[in-house]
């Protein structure tokens, strides 16, 4: 009887652990996007707003080379906000593309500079 319950008790916690990281691979997919470079410059910055008045940024490292695809993630302080916001890149040579109001609750969404 003793070992039937350690082995229930096994599985049980087999099952949370598995489920927690389930719930924390979900949450991970659902907050991202890609950008595709499809431009002859870096991208810098990609900048993002609600509003288009104050402007937060997602880290690029050393940029975004012309040609690449890649994934960013929302930091989860944004968690709260609406999915649908501007963007805009900021190139090498400083320049800015027009922003543009994207919907970041499409699991599908690929923007393209």
């Amino acid at each position: 009887m003793k070992n039937c319950r350690r082995l229930a008790m096994a599985i049980v916690l087999c099952m949370v652990a598995n489920g927690l990281l389930m719930v924390a691979a979900q949450a991970a997919e659902e907050y991202s996007f890609k950008i595709h470079n499809n431009t002859s410059s870096v991208i810098k910055q990609v900048l993002v707003s609600q509003d288009k008045k104050e402007w937060g940024e997602f880290n690029v490292g050393s940029g975004i080379k012309a040609g690449n695809i890649v994934t960013l993630v929302w930091d989860e302080s944004t968690n709260n906000e609406s999915c649908k916001q501007y963007v805009k890149a900021v190139f090498a040579d400083g320049s800015e593309s027009t922003p543009s109001k994207f919907d970041f609750c499409d699991s599908s969404l690929v923007l393209e500079f």
